[in-house]
């Protein structure tokens, strides 16, 4: 590949890594508190694409005598075998008799130095292909610029349509927080919901925020996508809603939930797990949060 494209590839990864992780962008890959190894690596992949470019299109320096005027290749001493290759070839002119036949050896070939049409062969045959490799190696500009230019949005309904509920089971619930209503996270109240039975729920209203999607039985879920690390162990937990929804819903809108414990209860079709209802008492559409996953 070309060394030159290389140094962008390398150069513009860093840049996306930076851009990114210095906005809220990066929030739709993995946790905030991830945020300075972020930074840290898109900065060492900049320098060091920077230095591979330089390093690269730098002028080549004054060779010594006897020495290749290279780019900074290995040099050669005048008395190896490659560097003193003309030395040797005069030598064994000096020493042909009469009968030999100078400029060839033993199979025929010749070996007079002179151009016959093939000296460059080495460089370009024919596809593309010179001394810093094929020049098709840019187009792998094209997804790193891709990358830079369009974010991939965090993950939503779709991902979750296709991933089965997630649940931690607990044996004890932490009495709720004070408020009204309480705002819960999706994970804490579809575990309260399911393994508690809704004892640590009570009476209280709560009020979640996630996503609509459509559910198993024609019902809406509200759902949220739950990471440990990054948006690659993302997981969705889903909760049912029961009660009055607006007529325009529709999936990857964001709501504001608020009502309370419902016995109800539906599997998940992708992994039979159980989903727990919500009795809708008022719900508000609103915009994406910035922090889309939980943890």
């Amino acid at each position: 590949m070309n060394r030159q494209a290389q140094a962008v590839i390398l150069l513009l990864v860093g840049g996306a890594v930076l851009r990114a992780s210095l906005t809220d962008q990066y929030l739709n890959y993995v946790k905030p508190g991830l945020q300075p190894y972020l930074v840290l690596a898109g900065a060492i992949l900049v320098i060091a694409g920077l230095f591979s470019l330089w390093y690269e299109l730098r002028p080549a320096s004054p060779a010594p005598a006897g020495r290749p005027a290279t780019g900074g290749g290995p040099a050669v001493p005048a008395g190896s075998a490659v560097g003193g290759g003309a030395a040797a070839t005069a030598g064994q002119a000096d020493a042909a008799g009469p009968g030999d036949h100078v400029g060839q050896d033993h199979d025929g070939h010749d070996h007079d130095g002179h151009d016959h049409g093939d000296g460059d062969a080495h460089l370009d045959d024919g596809h593309g292909h010179g001394p810093g490799g094929p020049k098709v190696a840019w187009l792998l500009l094209a997804p790193v610029l891709g990358l830079l230019l369009v974010a991939p949005p965090a993950l939503g309904s779709y991902a979750a349509g296709r991933s089965g509920s997630a649940l931690v089971e607990k044996s004890d619930f932490a009495p709720l927080p004070a408020g009204d209503p309480v705002r819960l996270t999706m994970l804490d109240y579809a575990s309260r919901a399911v393994f508690d039975r809704g004892v640590s729920l009570g009476e209280r209203r709560i009020e979640l925020i996630g996503f609509a999607m459509r559910g198993p039985e024609g019902t809406w879920l509200l759902a949220r996508m739950m990471v440990s690390c990054c948006a690659a162990d993302a997981r969705p937990v889903k909760v049912a809603l029961s009660g009055q929804l607006p007529d325009d819903l529709h999936d990857e809108q964001w709501l504001r939930v608020t009502g309370g414990y419902t016995g109800r209860q539906v599997k998940d079709t992708v992994n039979g797990e159980t989903i727990p209802f919500i009795e809708v008492a008022d719900v508000a559409l609103i915009q994406a949060p910035i922090e889309q996953y939980e943890s």
